[in-house]
Parts: C-alpha cells; sequence; structure tokens
C-alpha cells in the first residue's frame, strides 16, 4: 500500500457521514507504519472498540470503510478464522465486522460482513511479521498468503461499495 496522509485517508471514506468523518480517530503510529508490508490499514478506535476503520486500495483508488464489531462478538470458547488473512485464531482474536455498504444502500442500512482478526493486521500475519498463537494448517508460500489476502480483501470491498 502506498503512503498516505489521514487527510486523505479521511477523504476515502465511502459509508460515513460528514459528523462520522469529524469524529473519526486516526490511525495510531501513522508516521511509523510500515508501508511495504501493509495490503491495507485497519485501526480500532481507541474511544469506541466496537467501531474500526479499514483503509485499502480499490481498483485505481483507495476506499476507506467505517466498521462495527457487534457486542457481544468473540466471546466464545475456541477457534475461529479470519475470512481474510486465513489465519486461524482465537475466537477472542476473530470477530465480525460489519461496514454499512455506499450511498443509497448503506442509507437503507444494508451492510455487508466478515470475519477479520480483530487488530485488523492480517498483512503482517501473512507476511509472518507477526506470530499467530495457534499452530496453521496451511503453509502456502508467503507471496501465495499475500495474493489470497488482496484477492480476498478486494471482494470485501467491493461488496461494500456496490449500488
Amino acid at each position: 500500500m502506498d503512503p498516505m496522509t489521514f487527510e486523505a485517508m479521511r477523504a476515502a471514506f465511502v459509508n460515513c457521514s460528514r459528523s462520522q468523518l469529524k469524529a473519526l480517530p486516526p490511525p495510531p503510529g501513522l508516521a511509523d507504519l510500515d508501508w511495504p508490508n501493509l495490503d491495507y490499514l485497519g485501526w480500532r478506535d481507541p474511544k469506541a472498540p466496537r467501531r474500526a476503520y479499514l483503509v485499502a486500495p480499490h481498483g485505481a483508488d483507495v476506499v476507506g470503510l467505517a466498521l462495527r464489531a457487534p457486542q457481544g462478538s468473540g466471546r466464545r470458547k475456541g477457534s475461529a478464522m479470519c475470512a481474510l488473512c486465513a489465519s486461524v485464531r482465537t475466537t477472542s482474536e476473530v470477530d465480525l465486522f460489519v461496514a454499512p455498504r455506499a450511498g443509497s444502500a448503506g442509507r437503507a442500512h444494508n451492510t455487508v460482513g466478515t470475519y477479520i482478526c480483530t487488530d485488523l493486521a492480517c498483512s503482517l500475519y501473512v507476511r509472518g511479521l507477526r506470530e499467530l498463537d495457534l499452530p496453521q494448517g496451511e503453509r502456502l508460500p508467503v507471496p501465495a498468503r499475500v495474493a489470497r489476502l488482496t484477492e480476498r480483501l478486494a471482494a470485501f470491498v467491493a461488496r461494500a461499495v456496490q449500488n
């Protein structure tokens, strides 16, 4: 992912009201991000932990999505798989994130959702830059894991921006 300013990120959001955009918190450590190793940028709202934000390439553009984790999600015992990076995690480390769809569909309260690592650090997990606690069943090479993450991320973003 190419480096971005917070102002450019804010301008990329497609499923937020103006007041939500004004309240959008910047991602922590923005100046120190490892941009070449990010397929997308995701962060949680420190003041509202159920809120999260995702900024990702979409075609020739960049799209920002406001996400929400439903209350009580991620509290079951056992394991779960992130739908983006396909990492097997404990259920407290994977959450269902729901995004209002862009445009009139979102104003009609239509949403799309998927299971994503709660820390939104899938790019680091697929590259082996962050350790996973549970043993992983498959051992694809890093380029194949990155390609799969990119493909699944693109599909999720496309569903959210589709009118």
